[in-house]
């Protein structure tokens, strides 16, 4: 059975910090250490960011989804703006913003993201292949 981690934020950009805390202590939980893990809050921060950012809908939350099965690994991001897909852009050198999705391409092995009834979410997947984890036991 996989192992799964959920949680809500409210959409501001002071608890972006509280979501990367609670992404890491989960990882770490599971096992999960070193570039793997440095990578997956690497990519949270950016999704969760991205989120409180560019959500029109007043007032909502932004939910972080991590779920550990097998041998892989699944970041979810999801907020109520479901029209306004992300859509990767090439910044140049200067720019400050907009090199978010560019990270997920290259840290994620694989990622997107889908319209839900009420929500958008991002997905970025990773594998396991050469790391041990330990899921916690279920009740």
């Amino acid at each position: 059975m996989p192992a799964s981690e959920s949680f809500r934020i409210p959409k501001h950009r002071r608890h972006v910090p509280a979501a990367r805390q609670r992404v890491r202590k989960t990882l770490a939980d599971w096992g999960i250490t070193d570039e793997l893990a440095d990578a997956v809050t690497l990519l949270a921060n950016e999704l969760v960011t991205n989120a409180v950012t560019h959500c029109r809908v007043s007032h909502s939350q932004v939910k972080v989804e991590l779920t550990l099965d097998g041998r892989e690994l699944v970041l979810e991001v999801s907020d109520p703006d479901r029209d306004r897909l992300p859509r990767p852009h090439d910044s140049t050198p200067d720019e400050e913003g907009g090199w978010g999705l560019a990270l997920v391409a290259a840290l994620a092995d694989n990622w997107g993201c889908r319209q839900e009834s009420y929500a958008k979410c991002v997905w970025a997947r990773f594998g396991l292949e050469e790391v041990q984890t330990h899921a916690p036991a279920t009740l």
